[in-house]
């Protein structure tokens, strides 16, 4: 049966992983792969790298912050990049349809701490983005949304519930409106897969020795509706690129699905 293999990565500059990127792309040989934080201007999206081993690139950028892309080797429609579609909003968003699977790649916004006004803009954003998808898209009819999310869901996904919680990125108020993204109809697809703790896609930089040591939150998601859940054959975090030379402070979260391209 073919295989529809989808994955996403915050880079923390895609110019400075490139390496990394590149070589990932090498040897999984995804159908769609969501970057965020890309960290440039779409003039500086480095189009010539992708398009020497066969992939295209829908993206939206901005200078030293934030930016998305989906590459892919098969043919994009339906791309648009912005959640409201104004001239002076973050570059957070970017959707395309390919093989008849229509895609969002988001970069939620950080917030910061909670109590500011950064974190009511990722209330926010999070709120708008659901709505979005309510007003576009039918539960029951295929739809992935992927991305770095800022958000560990469950104490499973941080290696210190307790400790963490409360703070940003492990707030009641930010699960809460991801519960309304799995209450309206989409999967978790990892967890559809794995349901045991200490599988994380992101370890902070600060943290001596946090990888070796485990000390992640997962914070970046595969979403899918339940017809394309159903069919999801695995779903995996690919922790090696988190400790090749130059990192992110993210790694590859990848789900296959057996649909036909």
């Amino acid at each position: 049966m073919p295989k529809f293999k989808l994955a996403t990565f915050n880079t923390n500059s895609i110019r400075a992983r490139m390496p990394i990127i590149l070589e990932w792309l090498d040897r999984e040989k995804p159908d769609a792969l969501c970057l965020q934080e890309s960290k440039v201007q779409d003039k500086d999206f480095p189009v010539k790298e992708f398009e020497a081993r066969g992939y295209q690139a829908a993206f939206k950028g901005q200078k030293s912050y934030n930016g998305v892309a989906i590459v892919t080797k098969h043919t994009m429609t339906k791309v648009e990049t912005g959640l409201y579609k104004t001239t002076d909003e973050e570059a957070r968003f970017v959707r395309a349809e390919i093989s008849q699977i229509p895609i969002i790649n988001v970069y939620v916004p950080q917030g910061f701490a909670p109590g500011t006004e950064k974190f009511e803009y990722k209330l926010r954003w999070m709120n708008d983005l659901l709505v979005y998808v309510k007003k576009q898209f039918d539960p029951g009819r295929p739809l992935l949304i992927a991305g770095d999310f800022n958000v560990a869901m469950e104490a499973r996904d941080v290696f210190d519930p307790v400790k963490l919680k409360g703070e940003v990125g492990f707030h009641p108020d930010e699960q809460a409106i991801m519960a309304k993204y799995i209450e309206w109809g989409l999967v978790d697809v990892f967890r559809k897969h794995e349901p045991g703790g200490g599988h994380y896609t992101f370890w902070d930089y600060r943290i001596p020795n946090g990888v070796k040591r485990n000390l992640g939150w997962r914070i970046d998601y595969i979403l899918a509706t339940r017809p394309l859940a159903e069919r999801s054959q695995r779903a995996w975090i690919d922790e090696a690129p988190r400790l090749a030379e130059k990192p992110s402070d993210h790694t590859f979260l990848v789900a296959e699905f057996g649909v036909g391209l």
